[in-house]
Parts: C-alpha cells; sequence; structure tokens
C-alpha cells in the first residue's frame, strides 16, 4: 500500500497567490495553474490582461513538470532534433510544454504536484511558477 503526499486546495490557492504577486511585481498579468502529483488540476487563475494561449499553457506547463518531475526549460534543451526527448512536445496530445514556466512542486524529496505560469517571457513565466513555491514553503 502507498502513502500519497499530495497539495491540497489551501497549498494551490497559496501559490497562486505568491505567483500572482510576483506578477503583479513585475507587471505581467499571468494565467496560473497549480496540480497535484497525478497531474490533475487542482487550482487556476487567470489575471486580468492575460493572452488567451496563456491559459492553457499555464495548465499543460504545470502537467508537463508534474509528469517529468522536470522544470519546463530543463526539457527545452533535451527535445531538439537528434537530443534524447526529441518529440516529446507532440506526445500526449501536444499537452509536453518544453518552454520555462513550469515546476515541480518537491516537499521532503517528494514531487506533490506542479505549477504553470503562462503570459510572460519564459524567463519571466519561470520566476513567477518560483514565487508560488517559495510561497507555499514559506507557509509550513
Amino acid at each position: 500500500m502507498l502513502t500519497v503526499k499530495r497539495l491540497d486546495l489551501k497549498d494551490a490557492l497559496t501559490m497562486i497567490e505568491g505567483a500572482k504577486a510576483k506578477a503583479e511585481e513585475i507587471g505581467v498579468p499571468m494565467s496560473i495553474a497549480v496540480t497535484d502529483e497525478s497531474c490533475n488540476l487542482i487550482a487556476f487563475a487567470r489575471m486580468d490582461g492575460t493572452k488567451t494561449p496563456g491559459i492553457s499553457l499555464a495548465i499543460d506547463k504545470s502537467f508537463t513538470a508534474t509528469g517529468t518531475r522536470k522544470g519546463t526549460h530543463e526539457l527545452g534543451a533535451a527535445s531538439q532534433p537528434g537530443k534524447p526527448a526529441y518529440g516529446i512536445s507532440s506526445t500526449l496530445g501536444g499537452r509536453m510544454v518544453t518552454v520555462g514556466g513550469g515546476l515541480p512542486v518537491i516537499v521532503d524529496g517528494v514531487v506533490v504536484g506542479g505549477i504553470g505560469a503562462s503570459s510572460g517571457t519564459p524567463l519571466q513565466d519561470q520566476e513567477v511558477a518560483e514565487a508560488g513555491i517559495q510561497a507555499l514553503l514559506a507557509s509550513e
């Protein structure tokens, strides 16, 4: 029998608030998604003024980061022609994202979920996702 560590709604909302605060600080409205350890969406927020494609991208970045247990920025180089993960972005109905902005959430060495942010540059998205994780860790 397994014991599963998982984010709950309170955790997800804490992460979204931390991510939103960072997005406001840098002046870039974002779509922000949090998934559980099984890649299922727990919570989502779309700030006013976000880009429409960011909705799906934020959710898929969180999905990808949780499922691969890696930041989506790490998949970019590995998914180029001739590299080990070439073609990954076309798998699972195109849900696998290889640009920055999705991060796994790791607590006590265990991936308990993921967070994805989208509507800025990949680096801005990643900074916003990281701020969400930091908000969670600060609340423990």
